[in-house]
């Protein structure tokens, strides 16, 4: 008998599921292996990846200023080397021995403060409220390996059982209720309005905390995804007024998902912190509690490997505060590289400075390019039978509607799987296009969708245009009634 079994581990474990890693990405990279060791085994030549949000896997180049600031923080004997000046922008070597005289022993292998080196959370705070146009406080900011930490951490610090309620938008992003499930919380769901964009309506969220109220949950958060992760919708600042109206009055603590902020394609939408929104608004901090997540892995950054985020914890009393470091000091701090490229994100180079041309030109050919991806898969989409897809107004993912033949939908019960997994199993063994069903983000009942990125390169585009559109005609015959 083994000592370790499903039926002796953690339940909570158990019940987490996070279907952007998950069974259609492991069927990927199976076939990626066997096109590997058998060449032309398959009427593709490649797997393309539309799963996940990792730009830099799909070609992506990095930001040259961050990764020379990097490069020199990392090996600061050569700032004195002649040749340095001829291989660096003078900018970058300036900004790197400030770093470095901001970390105690101008070490980035050592351990820094538990909430990150102070100079690195000035430069952010600053970087925030240039934003924003309100204050910001270094000690307000948490720096964290990526914004998922930071995620869990408020999740542990809330969550007391399954009495404990998060409000949570329907589609999600399932880094929520993953999270929720391992401490053992209740997610409550609101839908959003996939009729109107993907609209986030605060009737839906009073609607929602009402009926959880009346089962004996206690809803402690709202969680607000803006821009949209999977949906892809910004919000309008009026729309958000009134969920911090909603927050105030209910006593939530707003949990602001503000990952894909530099991610907004459509001139007539912008992204406003929802920090900024409640002051301008008149609420300070005894008014509401508000806590906002930022990530180097998006944006035109796509920095995921190097794990570098924070969040901004405002409306807190000095003794919640103190708990919160208590549990960010559990994981001793988060990784120096991530650190300074969250610093580099929120203080990039200005007008003056030698980088700043060559910097806004990577920048905007990168959002530039994003845009037109999204137009152009967001078009393909809409072409095809039974499919909708919503405007991209931002974040890098398509969430298409597809309304699935009856016959399909038996099918697929026939091999025990959902319609859209089914759908997307399909398309991945046809084509080598990995979609991820909507099942895996929680959708409207009697819907189905997948979820799509935005992140293939742009010659890669057409390929993912044209598989899916022969893909998408031959299913729909094999299936028609």
């Amino acid at each position: 008998m083994a000592s370790v079994s499903l039926d002796t581990i953690n339940p909570k474990v158990l019940k987490c599921e996070y279907a952007v890693r998950g069974e259609i990405v492991t069927l990927a990279q199976a076939l990626q292996e066997e096109l590997k060791s058998k060449p032309g085994s398959h009427s593709f030549d490649e797997i393309l990846y539309c799963n996940i949000g990792n730009p830099q896997s799909l070609g992506q180049p990095p930001i040259t200023f961050f990764r020379e600031v990097l490069a020199l923080c990392d090996h600061p004997s050569i700032l004195d080397k002649s040749q340095t000046r001829s291989l660096f922008s003078a900018d970058a070597i300036k900004r790197a021995r400030q770093i470095l005289d901001q970390i105690p022993g101008r070490a980035t292998g050592a351990y820094s403060h538990s909430q990150g080196i102070k100079g690195l959370r000035d430069t952010i705070a600053a970087g925030i409220e240039s934003r924003d146009g309100f204050a910001a406080d270094p000690n307000d900011i948490f720096l964290t390996d990526g914004a998922s930490p930071a995620v869990h951490l408020m999740m542990q610090l809330l969550i007391r059982s399954e009495k404990d309620g998060i409000l949570c938008p329907i589609p999600q992003y399932p880094l929520y209720s993953a999270s929720i499930a391992l401490r053992g919380g209740t997610l409550v769901p609101y839908y959003l309005d996939e009729a109107a964009g993907w609209g986030l309506e605060v009737s839906e969220l009073k609607k929602q905390w009402a009926d959880a109220k009346s089962k004996g949950i206690t809803p402690r958060a709202l969680v607000v995804i803006n821009p949209g992760n999977p949906t892809g919708q910004v919000l309008a600042e009026n729309n958000q007024r009134g969920i911090v109206d909603f927050c105030k009055k209910e006593g939530l603590v707003l949990l602001a998902d503000e990952v894909y902020q530099e991610n907004v394609y459509v001139p007539e939408k912008k992204f406003h912190s929802f920090k900024k929104v409640a002051r301008s608004m008149g609420y300070g901090e005894k008014d509401i509690s508000v806590v906002s997540f930022q990530s180097v892995s998006k944006g035109y950054y796509g920095e995921c490997g190097k794990r570098g985020g924070y969040m901004e914890v405002t409306g807190f009393g000095p003794e919640i505060r103190e708990q919160i470091y208590k549990l960010a000091s559990v994981n001793l701090c988060s990784n120096i590289s991530g650190q300074i490229l969250s610093s580099l994100v929120m203080s990039p180079p200005k007008v003056g400075d030698e980088s700043y041309e060559s910097f806004s030109a990577e920048k905007d050919g990168i959002l530039s390019s994003l845009a037109r991806r999204a137009k152009t898969l967001e078009d393909a989409f809409n072409t095809l039978e039974g499919v909708t897809c919503n405007k991209a107004e931002g974040a890098m993912y398509l969430f298409p509607c597809i309304s699935l033949p009856e016959k399909a939908i038996k099918a697929a019960e026939a091999v025990k799987t959902t319609p859209d997994n089914f759908y997307c199993r399909r398309l991945l063994n046809a084509t080598g296009i990995v979609f991820v069903p909507g099942s895996g983000f929680r959708q409207a009942p009697g819907t189905w969708h997948c979820r799509c990125t935005i992140l293939p390169q742009e010659d890669k585009i057409p390929a993912v245009v044209s598989r899916l559109t022969e893909f998408h005609r031959s299913f729909m015959e094999e299936f028609r009634e």
